[in-house]
């Protein structure tokens, strides 16, 4: 029989993360998953380690770095799970992760994404739920605040932080993969926006716990991140946003963008932001052409509930 759970882990010369993530999958007390390691072109060793070391981890080694997206889809293209949960390899589950994170999905077969408490290893918060703005904004909800239990009921979120989420193969199959154009970060919001927009659900499971070294492999803040963040901002949502919920925005959209060229500049990353703009604007009639392949079964107000005004959003 397959298993129920295929866990894709996805690793670019991660390989000092990779004993204590793998480790942790070792541990928990929901047994029936398989465990899919993804090498995306490692120089440091990664894949012979995890040859010796774990020896039932299936390997998939793409020869090259895929990012986040392309190399999380190669492992789900060889995952034999009805359910599928991409785990950043930079992390340590809780023994019981598994087995709370698939109670939703068991329950209501509308529940198209779960997403898992992430905490920094000082216990501080890292993600409860995807949050957005009317600018495009996106972040992870929470970020920073002492955990204090205030997040610890369960409830229906936008989506997932992809680095530590379940996703329904129902839903994949229903609304296709990460979109690889987008290479890292940005690709969870674009796949949760494909899931709602299609009408399926999301919950957010607290008692699914995984501490997470956050930006262990790209780093926080880096020009890394702020090229492919900031690029792929716009990208999901000229790709995503419903036409009224564009026009609505459009204020929002045009003037974050006036604001980042100056303030990145102010911050030493000219260079990193110039490029993420022309790489964005390169980019657009893809995204625009992509807009015809999005499911729309609920109407634009059911996804602006998401969307937030700058007023009211706690984490810009």
């Amino acid at each position: 029989m397959p298993p129920l759970v295929s866990v894709v882990v996805v690793n670019f010369n991660g390989k000092k993360f990779l004993d204590r993530c793998l480790s942790s999958l070792a541990r928990q007390t929901f047994r029936d998953f398989e465990v899919i390691l993804v090498e995306n072109g490692s120089s440091d060793g990664s894949a012979d380690f995890v040859r010796v070391r774990y020896p039932s981890v299936i390997l998939v080694e793409t020869g090259k770095n895929l990012g986040f997206a392309g190399g999380t889809n190669a492992g789900i293209r060889m995952a034999q799970g009805k359910f599928i949960f991409t785990l950043n390899n930079d992390t340590i589950a809780d023994p019981c992760m598994l087995e709370e994170i698939i109670r939703p999905m068991q329950a209501d077969p509308a529940v198209g994404m779960c997403g898992a408490k992430m905490t920094f290893p000082d216990g501080r918060i890292n993600s409860t739920a995807i949050c957005l703005s009317r600018s495009g904004a996106a972040w992870d909800r929470s970020m920073g605040e002492p955990d204090r239990g205030q997040y610890d009921t369960p409830e229906d979120v936008f989506g997932p932080c992809a680095g530590a989420a379940l996703y329904r193969r129902a839903m994949l199959d229903d609304v296709g993969l990460f979109d690889e154009d987008f290479f890292l970060f940005m690709e969870d919001v674009d796949l949760a926006f494909r899931g709602r927009l299609a009408g399926w659900g999301c919950r957010y499971v607290p008692t699914a716990r995984v501490v997470h070294i956050h930006g262990g492999t790209a780093g926080f803040k880096s020009d890394l991140s702020i090229y492919y963040g900031n690029r792929n901002l716009v990208w999901y949502v000229v790709k995503n946003f419903p036409s009224r919920t564009l026009l609505l925005s459009s204020p929002w959209i045009f003037g974050r963008q006036c604001a980042i060229l100056p303030y990145y500049l102010l911050c030493g990353r000219g260079r990193a932001i110039i490029r993420a703009i022309v790489s964005m604007i390169k980019g657009l009639p893809a995204m625009i052409r992509k807009r015809r392949d999005i499911k729309h079964r609920i109407p634009a107000g059911e996804i602006e509930k998401w969307i937030l005004c700058w007023s009211h959003a706690s984490k810009p």
